[in-house]
Formats: C-alpha cells, structure tokens, sequence
C-alpha cells in the first residue's frame, strides 16, 4: 500500500447562482469535512480547499433576468455560500472562487501548455445561436416538445417528464429559453480535447488500478469507458468566464468544465507558496469529494486533464454519494423543494451538530436515501441526546465529580471481567471507527461510536461507579462496606 506524507482534500466547488442545501452537505461537503478532521487528529499534513465556481452560463441567464451583472450574481452567492459552510463547521483551510485573478492566470497558463504542446483539436462546428439575445445556447436553453412523449417543456439535452435524452435537433419547435426566438445555427471556432487519446490510460488507471473505488464511481467510469470517450470541446463562446488566451480567440472562454477542476489548484497556490508539494509529489494523496453527477468530470476529464498536462498527482479515490430526497421527492430548486442551509441556520440556531449528525447517520452512499423531518426528530432524541449525549455527559459530570476533573489512573485490583471486557470494547470500537473512516464509510463509522456509547450506558448503569468511590472513600476511612466486603 502507498505511503503518503501530504494529503490535499476537495469538495466539489459548489456553483454561484443560488445558496446550498442540505442535500449538498450529505453528497460532499460533510463527509469531506469528517475526513479532514480524521486526519487533523492524527496530526496528518493536510490542505482542505474549496470554492465557488463561478463561470458558465447558468450564471449570465440568472443575470439577465434578474437585471444585473454576473459579477452581482457571484458575489452575492459566494459570501452567502461561504456563511453557510462557515456555520455548519465545514472546516475548509481555503473557501476561494473562480473569478480571482489567480485562478484567471493559473487557467489558462494550465491550457497555454496543452495548447503549445499540441494536445488540442481545432474545430469548426455548427452551434445554436439566439438572434435576439445573439448570443449562443447551450443544450439546456433550447426549449421545445418532446418527440417521444409530447412534453412542451422539454430540454435540448433531456425531457424531464420521460427521461429521455435528447438534443437540440430533436425538438420539436424549439425556442430559446431566453428570449423565446427560434434559435439558428452558427459556424463557430473551438478548441476540443481529444479524450479517446487517453482511454488506454485511463482504463488502465481506474479499472485496474483502482477497484477498490466505490461501486457508483467505478461502474460509471466503466460504462463511460466501455461505450468510448470523444473528443470534447474545451472552450465556449460567452463573454462571461476566462478568456481563452490566444489571439484568434475573440469572444472565447475556457469551458466551465475546464476552468473549474483548475480551481482546486489555484486555490491551494492562495492558500500556501509550498503549493507544488500538494500537487506535485508522489508521495500525495488527492482526494475530491463529489455528487455523483459529477463523477464523469472528476474521474475522466479532470485526471486525463492532469495527465496531458503532466507533472501532477491524480486522484487516489473520489468517493461520490448519490443524492439526498426531502420527505420522498427529489429536490427541485425551482419548485423551492430543498431545505436551504441559510434557512436551516436562521430557523435552528446552535443547533448545526444535530444536523450534522442526521445527514451522517442517513448519508446517501450508496443509493439514494430520504430525508424527513420526523427522522430529524427521533435521530436526536433518541440517539444523539439519549445514547450519545447520556454518555459523553454521565462520563463527565462522574469524572469531575468522583475524580476532581481528571482521567483517573486505572485501578487494577479492583476490576472485573465487565471492566476487562469494557476496555477490550474501547479497542475494537476504535480500529472498526479508523477502518471506517479510512474506507469512506461515514454512516458506518457514526454507527459504531452510537453502538459504542449503548454499551458505555449499560457498563455504567450496570457497574455503578459512583458506588466503587464510595466504597475507596470508606476504605481510606478505615470503614466496612456491607455491599461489598470483599474489598475490604
């Protein structure tokens, strides 16, 4: 097994056009969050860095129909994202954002190499194009009927209704969702990257190299590999993002799927001028924490990124959980369907831990799970105040009552096999908690810190401590005990 000496840990850069919900924490940022303290406590050398992605054009579409800027979009997102995570304890070293200047020049000097080293494909392709907002559409905002099912609302890459994948040519009566004119084509300049190039590496990388990924990451990747990788357009016509840095690029940005991986990057070289030890030494592991909807581009895109690039390490896991519902039904932010951190914050103060702990105990990892607040409800009276809570409190208050606030030494002739067996439990909880912990498995290893805490109750309820010190009181005081003669 490898032996590393760095770690540098990320969480998916969460997109600036609207706050976080609770469905976010479950998928990656609590249990990135975990590991990192894991690791903290064992005094690793490790860097936690996120940020918002901040390019791409969900962005310029919420601008203009609210009226103002991209850049009022992002910096009203990225500091009400930023106080949400703060809140909840998401312990980042670094919560950065795309739109710095650093992150600006780190991206394209990363596509300057691949681009003087001959990696990039140029093509001229067709793209559809809003006349009237005159600007072109992504997939997403072409609107129209779906051929399959008759859906009036479908999307140029899927219907909703049925599921099923589409594009654009395929609607009928397209229009765009910004303007609502028919969109036309338009020949168009980008620069693609060939992924085919690099299936060999990449099949030789993750499915042999890594099966021990978790079963969602590994057969996505399988499927997508199975199936075979195309080139891919690696820029966009916009003029919100970062331009692309050549001179017949007018009007060019990186794709936000280009753009953003970088951030973890140019993030890590803001937070510390040792950057290069964290991305450059074999001896360090990276880690991204993820959604399973973005296991193509953390597992794919990015890895064969860094490797046409060259000179940094790769992931060594991407543990990705699947999604969170509410009450049965999956999240919609356009039906207001979520349970928004900020909200939670305003409506629970002080309460953040017991969040914490349901979205652990219920972590979607490895199928979808559901979130409801009658669970909420039971998982804190009944586990985390009256098993865990009982626990940490009785062991307190009896500590600082009966030892005047310190561990006290272990008295040997005054224990039995209970108290042998409870000592042998404190062993085995904590190897199954770091195997746990170390294997990703979250929910498993709160599982057992519960499991741990029932028995802590029945030892104490059982042997009564508060008794045995009375029993030691007395014997300093060279008095009998009837209930237990035998210490005498």
């Amino acid at each position: 097994m490898a032996q590393f000496n760095r770690y540098i840990i990320t969480a998916a850069l969460p997109y600036a056009n609207g706050p976080v919900h609770i469905g976010h924490l479950a998928g990656c940022y609590l249990p990135a969050d975990i590991y990192v303290r894991y690791l903290r406590a064992k005094k690793a050398d490790v860097k936690f860095v996120c940020g918002t992605d901040e390019h791409g054009v969900p962005i310029t579409i919420k601008a203009m129909k609210e009226g103002v800027t991209p850049q009022d979009v992002v910096d009203k997102y990225h500091k009400l994202i930023g106080d949400s995570f703060a809140a909840m304890g998401i312990s980042f070293d670094i919560f950065s954002r795309t739109s710095n200047p650093i992150h600006h020049q780190t991206s394209q000097e990363f596509f300057l190499k691949m681009y003087n080293d001959g990696l990039f494909e140029e093509k001229e392709t067709e793209q559809y194009f809003d006349p009237e907002k005159n600007v072109f559409l992504a997939d997403r905002y072409i609107i129209g009927t779906c051929p399959k099912c008759g859906n009036d609302k479908a999307y140029g890459d899927q219907c909703e209704r049925c599921g099923s994948s589409l594009s654009p040519d395929e609607l009928i009566n397209p229009h765009s969702a910004l303007s609502d004119a028919v969109p036309v084509k338009k020949k168009t300049k980008h620069w693609y990257m060939p992924l085919q190039h690099y299936e060999p590496w990449l099949k030789e990388w993750i499915l042999e190299g890594h099966k021990e990924w978790k079963n969602n990451v590994y057969g996505q990747c399988k499927s997508w590999l199975d199936n075979g990788l195309q080139s891919r357009a690696m820029t966009r016509d916009s003029n919100w993002g970062i331009k692309v840095p050549l001179p017949d690029a007018e009007g060019k940005v990186l794709y936000v799927w280009f753009d953003a991986p970088i951030g973890y990057i140019s993030a890590t070289k803001e937070l510390t001028d040792n950057w290069e030890d964290y991305w450059c030494k074999e001896d360090t592991k990276l880690v991204h924490f993820i959604g399973k909807d973005n296991i193509v581009f953390h597992c794919i895109i990015f890895p064969a990124m860094l490797k046409a690039h060259g000179g940094f390490v790769v992931p060594d896991n991407v543990p990705a959980n699947e999604f969170l519902n509410i009450e049965g039904e999956k999240v919609s932010t356009s039906r207001n369907w979520a349970v928004w951190v900020n909200d939670y914050i305003q409506d629970f103060p002080d309460q953040q831990d017991v969040l914490r702990y349901v979205l652990c105990s219920t972590a979607p990892e490895t199928k979808d799970n559901d979130f409801t607040w009658k669970d909420f409800q039971d998982r804190n009276n009944n586990e985390l105040v009256s098993i865990f809570g009982n626990f940490v409190n009785r062991a307190m208050v009896l500590m600082h009552k009966l030892c005047g606030g310190k561990v006290p030494r272990l008295h040997e002739s005054f224990m039995d096999e209970s108290d042998r067996e409870m000592l042998k439990e404190f062993g085995v909880a904590k190897e199954k908690i770091k195997n746990s912990l170390e294997s990703y498995r979250f929910r498993e290893a709160l599982a057992e810190v519960i499991e741990f805490s029932r028995k802590g109750n029945q030892y104490l309820q059982k042997n009564e401590p508060w008794i045995l010190a009375s029993i030691l009181e007395k014997l300093n005081n060279n008095e009998k005990h009837s209930k237990y003669p035998q210490y005498e």
